[in-house]
């Protein structure tokens, strides 16, 4: 459950869909009621509704009653009891459906030995053909009925309805046949093996669509069940459960990390592919983050926990891929849009075949099996499971490769992207810098890092880090009468003198050589001055090595065709050395953090889809502009809120594996939308012109689910890199 501005998000989990009509049906209901907004998704058999003030939980299961579906809300125990309940159900329906086989076999086989002169001789008592067919129809076949009712008591028609009419016609056909001893030919054979072959579907479909979830199961088997916790001065294990941030735990060799948290003592490598997709173990040593999940290699470590349960790294992954899988995409409209008209129009074609083909050749019996044959083959799943199955395959791709993606529409988006504004700091570079040259004036080194010290010692800004990293000073003075100007520096009262440090156009030193030596090296030039600028004390370069990556990563987006411009505060100088070293040929320097925004709106208004990378809180704003936002992971909290995508890794690569992502999850749904409108397109036409028999319309029907399915299980097939 999440909370946004115009109210409570919950997840509920939906049984009794069968096809495209149902999802389809449900969210219209839904969409009906009033403080009910739903997106509906088949293949993960989730409903997620945005509920006003107005309505409530127990609401949308009245309003998903009535529609003929159940419907619980999603909470931390429900994918286990899901799990259970599908496994009970799975077995069921697979003993159904050997029983349906057993029985329909033989009305099946008699066909082989009814061909040539004599054939009608090899038929199988009438009465006995009943026997077999009507518990087919009626007990293996009874889902087919139950969904029918319950689809047309709320308002709608679906697959169910379908199967029931055209079977439920040829078994009472014949049964008429064979009660009276009319001299007609029976279609038992066509009902059972229908229902037998839609069965056999269902459960390919059932197992193929359970594998499309593989990537989010895996993430929450990662999960530790325990953890070896400090308590007064004793180790006791613990269900993980039961840990509350600030409980001291330990992480022996070869164990995984618990929860969220920050070494205290050891050293140690730890595995962390399974969040960021980096095979290479990383090096931890005290103050360093670890994350739960994560696997430590040779030391041990003894961490403070500061995120448990849904606060984990991992949670919030298994969160967001899950929230990813239940949205829509909007190519996907398309399909619905036809979904909720197409039963009752494949309803009136069947008529008219009907009709057509017992006015042209006056035989009821040949117009009844043309008029089941369209029934039978219109079965609308595949084009329900269309897309989700991608999207859902698709984002669990993308989590195990590090690339969270908030919602289907971005991933669509990703692809089309045009034009890639840039943030310098902690994106293109490491974000880690560093002061490189002091250059005082009238005073030591050291004081003037001292003074510059005590000005930027609160301050997240990465220059500032860079600064009071690189001054000796353990206890520090405050400065009093502080004051941050964003875009141009700070200033404060320290030690009786007021000072400023910011940069160079705003203290009057743009124009010197030095300034203009550091800056054409690709540094960040900082002034430390007195009284309001009028005195310079020192000036600080910092530099912010590139990230080993960003160059090849810039040369693969412009392979792409798509247009990078980098956005930066730095003064043009460095901007341009920063831009020349990472191939870029475009940039914007001087931009105050409030105006990036308004330079994604600049770039916007050119045409084009204008997608956005950033890491800080500053970039936020721009982010939230962007048509397409990519968060490094490394980055803020703020600006992984505002962004489409989260790269868990911070590589600039992993913009170009996500785009790559998006490709290849829009391309699976392009073929499985064509694959289910060419199906239909051909195989109704078919049926209609009797060129179809009921029981290869009934295999045809069943395989084109699977076919889509199994069609996006291949992007299980992408890597990163690719």
């Amino acid at each position: 459950m999440t909370e946004s501005e115009t109210g409570r998000v919950v997840e509920f989990a939906i049984g009794g869909m069968t096809c495209a009509a149902c999802s389809a049906r449900l969210e219209k209901v839904l969409n009906r009621q009033a403080g009910m907004q739903a997106n509906v998704n088949l293949a993960a058999e989730r409903a997620r509704v945005r509920l006003s003030a107005s309505a409530d939980e127990a609401a949308v299961v009245a309003a998903v009653a009535k529609a003929g579906f159940t419907a619980a809300v999603v909470d931390a125990q429900t994918r286990e009891r899901e799990k259970a309940a599908k496994l009970l159900v799975y077995r069921s329906e697979i003993r159904r459906f050997w029983i349906s086989v057993a029985l329909t076999l033989p009305l099946v086989g008699q066909m082989l030995f009814m061909f040539g002169e004599h054939g009608h001789m090899n038929e199988l008592p009438r009465w006995f053909q009943l026997a077999l067919a009507t518990p087919v129809q009626f007990w293996i076949g009874w889902r087919f009925y139950d969904g029918a009712f319950k689809s047309l008591r709320g308002g709608g028609a679906n697959m169910d309805v379908l199967v029931a009419l055209g079977t439920s016609m040829a078994w009472g056909f014949s049964t008429v046949v064979t009660l009276f001893g009319l001299a007609q030919h029976v279609y038992f054979e066509g009902g059972a093996a229908v229902i037998t072959l839609v069965l056999l579907g269902k459960l390919l479909e059932a197992r193929a669509k359970a594998r499309t979830s593989e990537a989010i199961e895996s993430l929450i088997r990662l999960q530790p069940k325990t953890a070896r916790v400090e308590r007064d001065g004793q180790w006791i294990d613990m269900p993980v459960e039961a840990l509350m941030p600030g409980d001291v735990f330990l992480v022996r060799p070869g164990e995984s990390v618990p929860v969220d948290g920050e070494l205290i003592d050891g050293e140690s490598s730890v595995n962390e592919a399974m969040l960021t997709g980096e095979s290479m173990p990383v090096a931890k040593r005290a103050g360093d983050k670890v994350f739960a999940a994560t696997a430590n290699g040779q030391g041990a470590m003894r961490c403070r926990a500061t995120g448990v349960g849904e606060h984990t790294l991992l949670a919030g992954i298994i969160r967001m891929v899950g929230e990813a899988q239940g949205s829509k995409a909007p190519v996907q409209r398309l399909a619905d849009r036809i979904s909720a008209i197409f039963v009752p129009t494949v309803c009136a074609i069947a008529l008219l075949t009907f009709a057509g083909w017992w006015w042209y050749v006056g035989d009821f019996a040949e117009a009844l099996v043309n008029a089941v044959a369209v029934l039978v083959i219109a079965c609308p799943c595949a084009l329900g499971l269309a897309t989700p199955t991608a999207i859902m395959v698709g984002t669990g791709q993308g989590a195990r490769a590090g690339i969270l993606v908030k919602n289907a529409e971005a991933l669509e988006r990703a692809e089309k992207i045009t034009v890639l504004a840039l943030d310098k700091t902690g994106t293109l570079t490491c974000g880690m810098p560093q002061v490189t040259d002091v250059v005082p004036y009238g005073l030591s080194r050291d004081e003037a890092l001292g003074l510059a010290a005590v000005l930027e010692q609160n301050s997240e800004h990465p220059l500032a880090r860079a600064i009071v990293s690189a001054d000796a000073t353990v206890n520090r003075e405050k400065a009093s009468n502080f004051k941050s100007l964003p875009g141009h520096g700070v200033e404060g009262d320290v030690a009786g003198r007021m000072l400023r440090l910011g940069s160079p156009s705003w203290l009057g030193l743009a124009a010197d050589s030095t300034v203009a030596d550091l800056q054409r090296a690709g540094k960040t030039v900082v002034v430390l001055a007195e009284g309001e600028g009028k005195v310079p004390l020192a000036l600080f370069a910092v530099a912010d090595a590139l990230r080993p990556t960003s160059r090849a990563a810039v040369e693969r987006l412009r392979e792409r065709g798509i247009r990078v411009v980098m956005l930066t505060g730095d003064n043009a100088a460095t901007a341009a050395a920063i831009a020349a070293e990472a191939g870029i040929a475009e940039f914007r320097a001087g931009i105050l953090p409030g105006d990036k925004a308004a330079a994604i709106n600049e770039l916007k208004s050119s045409g084009g889809l204008v997608a956005m990378v950033g890491d800080g809180i500053n970039d936020a704003p721009a982010l939230a502009a962007a048509d397409v936002s990519f968060a490094i992971g490394a980055g803020s909290d703020a600006a992984v809120e505002a962004a489409d995508l989260t790269l868990i890794r911070s590589d600039l690569l992993g913009v170009v594996d996500a785009i790559a992502l998006s490709a290849a999850t829009l391309g699976k749904i392009r073929q499985n939308l064509f694959f289910a409108f060419i199906y239909n397109v051909m195989g109704i036409p078919l049926a209609a012109l009797g060129w179809l028999n009921p029981v290869v319309a009934g295999a045809a029907m069943a395989m084109s689910s699977v076919s889509v399915v199994s069609n996006s299980l291949l992007l299980k097939r992408w890597r990163p890199g690719r």
